[in-house]
């Protein structure tokens, strides 16, 4: 039996926050990360639309990237001083997956992030409140996943939390909250999404539902990615429906080697999430064609890539990443980031031996052994052909 869940509604368009003037409730938390959500007017918009439906509101600010254990414990401690039916989680994936964590201790104080990180182990949540998610990036797509990661700090451990529970029960995908973001937020967000399209779609865990909403996002990407980069505000009201069907497609369907690569690499060479998963992806779709070139040619084909032949297929698809890479000044290489070669090479096996050990490996299309992933490591910092 396979299972597909997402949020149970999905409120998305041009002033789709107006849905919170009819929400429910008596007092909502609000989890930011800084304060400019604050001056640029959109929390202030969201507290008076909750004001309308007689919702008091209180703001935990401060949420990091990477969210760490402490701003977790922090924002439990608020939520239960303040005691809110509702949960909000508005910002980019790090806000909303520490409000998906606070919540999870807000509801049981007792609970200890080492069972939390157990997969599909949460005891039942919205005791004490619901969860509503407002993303104003275009990418992660974390208002319609199961999925939080948080990180300890002092120990370097990352605690990855997949479960159903920490769906959100509402996501609101406003377009209108997305027109401010930065070209260079846009070019990593947006391949961000890309990825997990991709990764979704050739994933072992994929099924016909995550398939459909996955090509559609994938089509919808591509025809309106690089447009969004340079600033059209129709393309980036498109994108940013694009990635919460990624999202809804990855959160079903897991993921593969290139976030496995990109989460382990992320801290160690500073390097931002959607520009780590850009420059690992045409590495990966060589090295996964091996075991699913018929998914990549598949893909190509539907978005009428030249190509006469499977391998011919699978190539225009891989040029096609890398001429989007190009379009929005993105770096090819690791070495091209910036990580110096001394650096590279001292955290090599670190970082190869962590990749395999990611969850997101055990659904990738091909097995993958820790020295492959040395040279899958040396191909992306090298710029070289991965035909091993």
């Amino acid at each position: 039996m396979q299972r597909f869940t997402i949020p149970r509604d999905v409120y998305f368009g041009e002033n789709a926050i107006e849905y919170l003037k009819s929400e429910k409730g008596t007092r909502a938390m609000l989890m930011i990360g800084s304060e400019r959500l604050i001056k640029d007017g959109t929390v202030p918009a969201i507290q008076e639309l909750l004001k309308e439906a007689n919702i008091e509101t209180s703001v935990f600010s401060g949420v990091e990237n990477d969210p760490s254990v402490e701003t977790v414990l922090k924002g439990s401690e608020a939520m239960k001083e303040f005691n809110p039916d509702l949960i909000i989680g508005i910002g980019g994936g790090s806000p909303i997956d520490a409000a998906k964590a606070m919540w999870i201790f807000y509801e049981y104080p007792e609970f200890t992030f080492e069972e939390a990180a157990k997969p599909f182990n949460l005891p039942e949540l919205r005791k004490k409140a619901r969860f509503i998610a407002i993303p104003t990036t275009s990418g992660t797509g974390s208002e319609v996943t199961a999925f939080s990661i948080i990180t300890d700090e002092k120990t370097g451990i990352k605690y990855p939390i997949a479960d159903y529970n920490i769906t959100p029960d509402v996501a609101i995908v406003d377009t209108n909250l997305v027109q401010s973001m930065t070209p260079f937020l846009v070019a990593n967000t947006g391949m961000d999404a890309l990825t997990h399209s991709f990764e979704a779609y050739v994933s072992t865990a994929k099924n016909a539902i995550t398939d459909a909403v996955a090509m559609k996002s994938i089509e919808m990407t591509v025809e309106h990615l690089v447009k969004s980069f340079n600033g059209d505000e129709e393309a980036r009201k498109e994108m940013h429906i694009a990635q919460s069907m990624a999202g809804m497609a990855f959160s079903n369907a897991i993921l593969g080697i290139v976030h496995s690569m990109a989460h382990k690499t992320g801290k160690i060479f500073n390097i931002p999430h959607g520009l780590a998963n850009a420059i690992y992806l045409p590495y990966a779709i060589q090295f996964n064609a091996k075991s699913a070139r018929a998914a990549y040619a598949d893909i190509a084909r539907r978005l009428g890539l030249k190509g006469e032949t499977t391998e011919e297929l699978v190539q225009s698809l891989i040029q096609m990443v890398k001429e989007f890479r190009v379009a929005m000044n993105m770096p090819a290489t690791l070495r091209e980031f910036g990580v110096s070669e001394e650096d590279f090479k001292s955290n090599l096996d670190l970082i190869s031996e962590g990749a395999v050990r990611d969850a997101c490996t055990g659904t990738n299309p091909r097995e993958i052994s820790v020295g492959e992933m040395k040279k899958l490591f040396e191909a992306t910092y090298y710029g070289t052909e991965v035909n091993f």
